[in-house]
């Protein structure tokens, strides 16, 4: 099994963290895009999940996802690098109190839980906007039990139109109106979990709209 790199992204959290705070309440406004593609997310992610699983989710979000998989679980651990983030996150769970979950201020990129503790680590709409995606994946490979499983769901940004990764995102960016992206297509990013080990059990677009769906949500898993 690949080896944690030895050297962390140099990238600072507060960097990384202020984008997320300043968006985070029209973040928690804005409606899903594609709700019956989420739910069928949901669906499938539930039926992967047991109340025996100890579960860790990176970058939560302002945590509706994780508030409707935590019965599924022994515990949810959802973390997120974005302060306000984490507080809209609390408030929904101060309104509706679930004992699995717990909501915390960590980063993905950097090592969050104990080596071997998790049956399944969560990543939804993150590994696009980590740092370097090689080495996040051996985080989470290094999180996971023998036999445990990845559940991802990734835009592929790369899958768009090449305007949108050439000129319209470094556009956004320099704007500040867009954090940084990494652009590869499902290929890629199959690819990259593979080489740090996971074995690829499937691969599945959930989109219910017009158009190709470049969300690929993938399950893998640690081998035994």
């Amino acid at each position: 099994m690949p080896a944690t790199p030895a050297a962390a992204p140099t990238a600072s959290v507060a960097g990384k963290a202020r984008f997320w705070d300043r968006i985070a309440r029209k973040y928690a406004a804005d409606p899903i895009a594609d709700p019956a593609g989420y739910e069928a997310t949901l669906k499938r992610v539930r039926s992967l999940l047991s109340t025996e699983y100890d579960v860790l989710e990176i970058g939560c979000g302002t945590g509706t996802t994780a508030l409707r998989l935590a019965p599924f679980t022994r515990r949810l651990r959802a973390t997120d690098v974005s302060t306000e983030m984490i507080a809209i996150s609390r408030e929904k769970l101060a309104a509706a109190p679930l004992p699995q979950l717990s909501f915390e201020l960590n980063d993905a990129d950097r090592p969050i839980v104990a080596p071997g503790t998790q049956d399944v680590v969560l990543a939804f709409s993150l590994l696009h906007l980590v740092e370097d995606l090689d080495y996040t994946l051996a985080l989470i490979v290094n999180a996971l039990r023998p036999g445990g499983l990845l559940l991802a769901k990734t835009p592929c940004v790369s899958e768009m139109n090449p305007l949108v990764p050439h000129v319209a995102l470094p556009l956004m960016r320099a704007l500040g109106r867009a954090p940084d992206v990494l652009c590869f297509k499902a290929p890629e990013l199959q690819a990259a979990m593979v080489r740090q080990g996971l074995e690829m059990l499937s691969v599945e677009r959930h989109g219910t709209r017009k158009g190709k769906d470049i969300r690929v949500f993938t399950v893998a898993r640690k081998p035994s």
